[in-house]
């Protein structure tokens, strides 16, 4: 049985994973009016798998047979300077989720609740990846710029990004 205080905290990472999905929408769109297809690809995949994460914590909490609860979150932000601010904060917004899901952890290791444990696992080995991967692509825009024909390479790679429940 879940506590009230892991239940609680569990019910939040469901907002701060649908908020994270609104967050690269709004990143997507920036993309968008950029003529950036493959970038703003990149941010609707991203966005697929943070709502696939909340649902995630939904079905779980469902299957402890505790009651998910979907709250209501801020606006993201939307007006961006340039795709790197974007990845910079990405990368930020990733290193927050990581320390929300260790948090998690925590607690679950705190209450021995082991199927929290079992399940918060995914979720820590899914941050190392998330932010491995906007490290990297900040590393590699900062490397080419904004302006040539780098970023539209680096556009293009984006652009073939699909996303697979099956590989999360």
């Amino acid at each position: 049985m879940l506590s009230e205080k892991l239940l609680m905290k569990l019910n939040e990472q469901i907002t701060h994973e649908f908020f994270s999905a609104h967050y690269y929408l709004a990143m997507a769109a920036y993309f968008k009016k950029e003529d950036l297809d493959g970038f703003a690809n990149f941010f609707i995949v991203q966005a697929e798998e943070e709502r696939f994460h909340a649902m995630k914590f939904f079905e779980f909490i469902n299957d402890q047979g505790e009651e998910a609860i979907i709250s209501g979150f801020q606006n993201p932000k939307r007006d961006f300077e340039s795709a790197e601010e974007i990845f910079s904060l990405a990368l930020e917004h990733e290193k927050l989720v990581s320390s929300l899901i260790n948090d998690l952890m925590e607690l679950a290791q705190e209450d021995k609740h082991y199927p929290s444990i079992s399940f918060l696992q995914w979720f820590i080995d899914e941050q190392v990846e998330e932010e491995a991967s906007m490290s990297k692509l900040l590393n590699q825009l900062r490397r080419v710029g904004e302006k040539g024909h780098g970023i539209l390479m680096l556009d293009r790679e984006l652009g073939a990004r699909t996303f697979s429940p099956e590989a999360e």
